[in-house]
């Protein structure tokens, strides 16, 4: 049987958590040929090197590429995603793969199902059909209507991509496959220090910590620092140790940036933290020990359901996403997050809701991936 070529681009560090498990199960299949092309943040320093964590994973790629503007800001965004265009055709013509898999919402997932789907190459698009804010909304949608293939990770998800014009017999409700890590896994935490380095005051992992991760919201990217502001002020307010990764690569980062660095110089926290990036399975281990995590991750919501986590969810970055009933939502007040922090804290753990996913959703993806007919000429389906 001729292995169909299935290309994975990653592009950054959420879009490896999101994909890893697929990654593996089409390498694994005897029906699938895995074509990886690693690009954009992922190669980047500043925010993690996330291919040097891929390459110790055993994933070799078959092509890196450069396409982020420096400035963080909507013009380079837009210029970066045009520049992705125009270097993800290039390699697709060499690779020449039979299926290109995208992943989610971001600037970079939208210039591979262009690219893709102007050259003739059936798209496959991870959760499709989801609702938040920003402008990964807009993305996710008109990603679906680019794509052939759909993996909704929930069944409302994938009922909106139906109510959507797209033809049921395409879309398959799977699950995340970020979920696929969890179940299983040793949730223990050993050398998290010693593998990432870092700057701040060490953490002892015995004691109670905030996880912290905020990103910008592309919509509001000039109120970016104000926004980590409050929750520099909440979050200190607190007295816990806090875990804070460094934000994504959109718009408005260099801002979340600065008030980081803000913060951390000029008052010298004794209780924080700063990294670059974990390993998916270390990510999972932190936030599964943590005892709030804090900001407007969509693990918080998708990981942090199924693990139990308590969890504060701010401004708008998530809105309207679904949610177990770990996640307290807040506006970008101090006071109101420090409010919602001390109720989680109370709380405590959850319990465990697989709203996103029943951890298989790795290998129920390539098992579709083998056997699923494409049609290239897409109609509304009504």
């Amino acid at each position: 049987m001729k292995q169909r070529k299935v290309c994975i681009v990653v592009a950054s560090r959420a879009n490896y958590g999101r994909i890893k498990t697929v990654m593996q199960a089409v390498k694994d299949h005897p029906g699938l040929e895995l074509q990886l092309i690693v690009g954009a943040s992922a190669l980047l320093y500043r925010y993690g090197k996330v291919i040097d964590i891929i390459e110790r994973d055993g994933f070799t790629p078959d092509a890196q590429v450069y396409f982020v503007l420096e400035g963080e800001n909507p013009t380079t965004m837009a210029k970066s995603t045009g520049l992705a265009i125009i270097e993800l055709a290039t390699i697709f013509e060499r690779l020449e793969p039979d299926i290109v898999l995208t992943v989610a919402d971001r600037f970079e997932t939208i210039a591979t199902a262009i690219a893709g789907s102007y050259m003739n190459i059936p798209v496959a698009h991870t959760q499709g059909g989801e609702i938040t804010g920003s402008i990964d909304e807009s993305v996710r949608h008109a990603i679906t209507k680019l794509a052939h293939l759909h993996f909704p990770a929930t069944r409302k998800a994938g009922e909106r991509l139906i109510r959507m014009g797209e033809n049921p017999d395409t879309v398959h409700v799977t699950g995340c496959p970020a979920l696929d890590l969890i179940n299983g896994a040793d949730l223990s935490l050993t050398g998290i220090d010693e593998r990432y380095g870092g700057v701040g005051a060490p953490v002892d992992w015995e004691k109670p910590y905030l996880l912290v991760m905020q990103h910008p919201v592309t919509t509001e990217y000039r109120e970016s620092l104000r926004q980590i502001n409050q929750t520099i002020a909440a979050v200190h307010k607190t007295q816990l140790q806090a875990v804070w990764l460094w934000p994504n690569v959109d718009a408005g980062s260099d801002a979340i940036s600065k008030g980081l660095r803000m913060y951390r110089e000029d008052q010298t926290p004794k209780n924080v933290h700063f990294y670059r990036n974990f390993a998916v399975e270390d990510f999972l281990r932190i936030l599964a020990n943590s005892a709030c995590a804090v900001g407007n991750s969509s693990s918080f919501i998708r990981e942090g359901s199924l693990l139990g986590v308590p969890s504060v969810n701010i401004g708008t970055r998530q809105e309207g996403r679904e949610r177990g009933k770990n996640v307290i939502d807040v506006d970008y007040d101090r006071d109101d997050i420090y409010a919602a922090i001390m109720l989680q804290l109370l709380n405590g753990e959850y319990p465990k809701n697989p709203l996103y996913g029943d951890g298989n959703a790795g290998e129920k993806i390539a098992g579709i991936l083998v056997t699923a007919d494409f049609k290239l000429q897409k109609k509304l389906f009504y």
